[in-house]
Formats: C-alpha cells, sequence, structure tokens
C-alpha cells in the first residue's frame, strides 16, 4: 500500500500523516469547499424503482 496520496485539487504528493491529508496545504482544502459550495461537484441520487417505471411504461397520455 503506498504511503502518499494524491491531492485532489493539484495533484502533488501527500504523506498519511500529513493533517491536512488527502489536501495537501489548506488552501487546496479551502479549493474543494469552494467547489462544494458553489455546486461544481454534486452527488447524484440513485434512480428510485417508480423512476423507472415511468420510463420504461409508455405515457399515460399517448393513444394508441
Amino acid at each position: 500500500m503506498p504511503d502518499v496520496v494524491r491531492c485532489p485539487i493539484c495533484d502533488r504528493s501527500v504523506p498519511f500523516e500529513d493533517p491536512n491529508m488527502p489536501f495537501c496545504s489548506d488552501r487546496c482544502r479551502l479549493v474543494d469547499l469552494g467547489n462544494w459550495a458553489t455546486e461544481k461537484y454534486v452527488v447524484s441520487s440513485a434512480d428510485q424503482p417508480s423512476d423507472l417505471e415511468d420510463m420504461e411504461s409508455p405515457s399515460r397520455h399517448e393513444r394508441s
């Protein structure tokens, strides 16, 4: 297992013992926080079973 990881912002090597890990510095930590705050990053939600049924079945408003 490697003793270092790469900073997700600037790609510098960061030792596991670094208190900022996985970031290399407070600056990169704040850049990452800003990316979340401005919605540059998003976490998508899992599709719900009802969403999948709606996609697979024909629209109720369509007539054959």
